[in-house]
Formats: C-alpha cells, sequence, structure tokens
C-alpha cells in the first residue's frame, strides 16, 4: 500500500500552546497502538472494537470516535505498515456481502511493536522487547543482549532510548525506523543523552565511598 507524502506518526504531538499536553490525535493513535499491543482478543481489535474500547476509558459515546479510530488505522497505522490485518471475524447480521467477507481485525507488525516500545502507556513492554528481537534481522540482534540486560536495572533509561528513537523518527530526523539501529541517535542532538553518559562515565570513576555519597545525594532529589 502506498504511503501518502504526508502521512506521519503524530504520537508525540503536542499543542503549541499548551506545553506538552499531547494533541487528541497522538492521544488516540496512542491508545490504538496501546490495545493493540495488549493480549486484547480478536473483537476487541477491530475498528468498532478499538473504539468501544476507548471510549469506555474516557466515558464517552463511541460512534463519536469511530470516524477518527477509522481514518487512524486506515490512512496512517496500516499504509504506514505499524498495523496489518490479523484475520477476520464472521458477522451474523448485515449484509450478505459483508456477512462473509467478515469484519477485519488488527495487529501490530515489527515496526509497530517498535513503535509501543516507545508508549508509556502500554504496559507489557518487556514481552514486546522479546517479541520484536523474535523478527530481528542479524544486524538489530546486536542491541539485543545490552538492551535486555539494561531492561533489567534501568527500565526507564531503556524506554526513553525507543522514546528518543522513536520520536526522532516522528520529527522526521530519522528518514525510517527500519532496520533498528540506535547508531542513528547519534545523528540528534540530545542533551538528556549526553548528561546521562557523562554521569555514568564518571560514576565508573568513583571509588565505593564516592559512589555511595553520589546515590545517597540523589536519592535526596529523586
Amino acid at each position: 500500500m502506498k504511503v501518502k507524502s504526508d502521512t506521519r506518526l503524530s504520537i508525540f504531538d503536542t499543542f503549541k500552546t499548551k506545553g506538552e499536553e499531547l494533541t487528541g490525535e497522538a492521544n488516540r493513535q496512542r491508545a490504538i497502538i496501546t490495545i493493540l499491543a495488549s493480549n486484547a482478543n480478536p473483537a476487541e481489535r477491530t475498528r468498532t472494537g478499538i473504539s468501544q474500547k476507548i471510549a469506555k476509558g474516557q466515558g464517552i459515546v463511541w460512534k463519536n470516535i469511530y470516524s477518527g479510530i477509522f481514518r487512524d488505522l486506515d490512512e496512517i497505522l496500516i499504509p504506514m505498515g505499524i498495523a496489518e490485518e490479523d484475520g477476520r471475524l464472521p458477522l451474523k447480521r448485515g449484509p450478505k456481502a459483508l456477512q462473509e467477507k467478515g469484519i477485519p481485525y488488527y495487529h501490530l507488525t515489527k515496526k509497530g511493536l517498535l513503535i509501543a516500545l516507545s508508549i508509556s502507556e502500554v504496559k507489557n513492554r518487556e514481552k514486546l522487547l522479546d517479541a520484536f528481537f523474535a523478527e530481528a534481522e542479524p544486524d538489530e540482534k546486536k542491541f539485543e543482549k545490552i538492551l535486555s540486560n539494561l531492561l533489567k536495572t534501568s527500565p526507564n533509561f531503556t524506554y526513553s532510548i525507543f522514546q528518543k528513537y522513536v520520536k526522532a523518527f516522528c520529527d522526521n530526523k530519522i528518514e525510517e525506523l527500519l532496520p533498528f539501529d540506535l547508531s542513528k541517535i547519534k545523528e540528534i542532538s540530545d542533551e538528556s543523552l549526553v548528561i546521562q553518559k557523562e554521569i555514568l562515565e564518571a560514576f565508573l570513576k568513583l571509588s565505593k565511598q564516592e559512589k555511595e555519597n553520589a546515590l545517597k545525594f540523589l536519592n535526596e532529589i529523586t
């Protein structure tokens, strides 16, 4: 499916006049990806099922957001290769042709799994990381061990790496997410990563007592 030149993922878009508040489109796309990344049953992964699940959480009528969900899936997530059809559910009512064809339900592709790892609302990111690397190419596998080890000791830092990587793609600073290559982040000026690297390098040089003092200081301010 051809992707339009103006098609883009909006999961990190914020209102220009409201600080860091995410736009409605950003929240909607994040919610769709979160549902597809969960263990939701097929009925919950149809357009209607997704709309109903999101609407229930927001206390609104699902029909009011259905068109937005439809557009996000059919014009953005599917054309961009983030989600794809996972099967069809039979219909007992409605037009005969639709009953025979069934209602499609969706799941995340490999690219979609990578994007889900960058979304804080996603709860089962450990399993998603395993699922992503299960589909990884040999050149992508070199990041698996270090990221898996970091995940056990520094989960927030590990997920922040995925967040920066995917956000760079959304901001057109990385041309394509796949193949997965963290060296692409080098091309992006990110002060927080520079600071984290500086702290880690300094910490490794400290004596045991100095490390304990540093941790005590950090515990007092975080």
